[in-house]
């Protein structure tokens, strides 16, 4: 039942923030335990942003977080060269003949990549947050669009990751 009383308070901390009023018959159903803020539609949406983060601690911020993961996509390629530090030495070699040229970096994916995507100069197309390994979504999800970025270590091997799109 708290789970459906959770759900009602969040759904007025919207409509307040919308700017929208919420009846007083409706907050007084909410049981005393949930703290909702009393809002009016005079009352301007910054004022409940602070509320809002007050009583959930961050929970909305994670709310959005988690939506992003829905409409968050990015378009990458890669080169994998599997084995250790003389991996990372020959992606080094590479990111420097590369220089962020996208035919380039093609060119050696195809020569170089241990990956199946190789035949495809590398490209991995569109994928959201979460489909690939940890370190390449660090990657892909924060670093720079149409820059080389590399070599970057996973479970897989030695990767030099080229983002080339990225939608929020």
């Amino acid at each position: 039942m708290l789970n459906t009383h959770l759900l009602l308070a969040i759904l007025t901390l919207w409509t307040g923030l919308l700017g929208g009023s919420v009846s007083h018959a409706f907050q007084a159903s909410v049981p005393p335990s949930i703290v909702l803020p009393r809002t009016s539609s005079v009352q301007p949406a910054v004022e409940h942003h602070s509320t809002t983060t007050k009583l959930f601690g961050g929970f909305m911020d994670e709310v959005g977080t988690f939506f992003k993961r829905f409409t968050q996509k990015a378009s990458a390629s890669h080169i994998l060269i599997k084995g250790g530090p003389e991996a990372a030495n020959k992606l080094e070699e590479l990111k420097v003949e590369i220089d962020n040229s996208p035919v380039k970096f093609a060119e050696a994916a195809s020569r170089f990549s241990s990956c199946p995507s190789a035949r495809k100069g590398g490209e991995l197309g569109e994928f959201g947050p979460g489909q690939m390994v940890k370190e390449f979504d660090q990657v892909v999800f924060n670093d720079d669009v149409g820059v080389v970025h590399g070599p970057i270590k996973t479970q897989f091997g030695y990767h030099l990751i080229y983002v080339t799109d990225r939608t929020e």
